[in-house]
């Protein structure tokens, strides 16, 4: 009979990782402990063991590249996974009274975590590295795309749900003078993004975007609809739908999976992103068929391993400068966040879609800019 060991040697082996070996995607293990727990705990038992210093890997991006590219997170699973699949099947995780969990949880983490890790506008989602070399530039780059996709015109007036800092909400007034309200579930991101966004026509709302009712010339939303859960994405489109004028657009820009989920990954949903999940293109499509209209649908999956990458630099680069607000486990939560999700995207198991959605009448005049 295989040891916890031997058993980790062989699936290992068939993704070309080795333990203890040369190579920067090869794992170092610390504590013998860490077979058990990783073959017993999943993906749960593998990240906590990383947290507690079990385990290192030179290059945990290309670890979980090597590993999921091989399908070895298919072949390692356990029960709690069935029962978390179980209670998001049965429950409303991300129902309204629980909207504001995911800001406490996450994005009120710290201002300046935030600000050592993302761009200078401070964008908390995949930028877009055409023709660029910087973070800074990529994230410029994607706001000016995204700008270009929804048609914005001076004196527009835009909602932007899950607004974060504001990086799109400044941009969008700055460069257009388009008049805008973003809203967010995070205390920490409204305090900041008031304070970037003084003295330009931008409102930022401590909101659940259930809650809003007024229209808009133009509808965004960045990398906020992974907290909606599969069970209120009707809902959220109705939202949209509400509040959009006759002639608007709508441009979603969200992680999306290769498969229809009810959870995301366990260890992501307990440490990073509580209630979070993928959507699916079938969800999306259910969610808004009846509603809209599909004007553009586009993959930017390969931008985000470049950003996340970039984000981690940045971390890393700048941890002495934060490091006395966290205890001695979060530098290592936060790189395996990182790098993991990164690595998730080179394997092509993530993906980032913009959607640009319609009423049936359209807006005026054939999107060109769209083809």
């Amino acid at each position: 009979m295989e040891s916890f060991k031997q058993q980790a040697e062989r699936l290992l082996s068939d993704v070309d990782v080795k333990i203890d070996g040369p190579r920067p995607w090869d794992i170092k293990v610390h504590n013998e402990k860490l077979y058990q727990r990783a073959l017993s705990h999943g993906s749960m038992g593998l990240g906590e063991a990383y947290m507690a210093g079990w385990w290192d890997c030179d290059r945990l991006d290309e670890f979980f590249h090597k590993i999921l590219s091989g399908g070895l997170n298919e072949k390692v699973r356990n029960w709690k996974v069935v029962f978390q699949y179980l209670r998001a099947n049965l429950l409303n995780l991300q129902r309204k009274s629980r909207a504001f969990h995911i800001g406490d949880h996450h994005y009120d983490m710290g201002n300046e975590l935030y600000k050592s890790m993302l761009d200078k506008r401070m964008a908390y989602s995949c930028a877009y590295w055409k023709d660029v070399k910087t973070l800074d530039q990529a994230q410029e780059a994607k706001l000016d795309l995204i700008t270009r996709k929804i048609d914005l015109k001076k004196g527009m007036k835009v909602l932007d749900i899950g607004c974060g800092w504001g990086s799109f909400a400044r941009y969008a007034a700055e460069k257009y003078g388009a008049e805008v309200v973003g809203i967010t579930v995070s205390k920490e991101q409204v305090r900041l993004g008031r304070e970037l966004c003084s003295g330009l026509p931008v409102e930022i709302r401590f909101q659940d975007y259930r809650d809003v009712d007024e229209k808009f010339d133009r509808i965004i939303s960045l990398g906020m609809i992974e907290h909606v859960g599969q069970k209120n994405y009707r809902t959220f489109m109705e939202v949209v739908h509400r509040c959009l004028k006759d002639n608007g657009l709508f441009l979603l820009h969200t992680i999306g999976g290769n498969k229809s989920v009810k959870k995301c990954d366990p260890w992501i949903e307990k440490y990073i992103f509580p209630n979070g999940m993928m959507p699916s293109i079938k969800q999306l499509a259910k969610s808004f068929e009846g509603l809209f209209v599909v004007e553009n649908w586009q993959n930017y999956g390969t931008d985000y391993d470049k950003t996340l990458m970039a984000w981690f630099e940045n971390f890393d680069r700048n941890w002495d400068n934060i490091k006395h607000a966290y205890d001695k486990y979060f530098y290592r939560m936060w790189k395996y966040y990182l790098l993991s999700c990164a690595g998730s995207f080179r394997a092509r198991k993530n993906q980032l879609w913009h959607i640009v959605l319609s009423f049936e009448k359209g807006p005026e005049g054939r999107l060109e800019y769209l083809y």
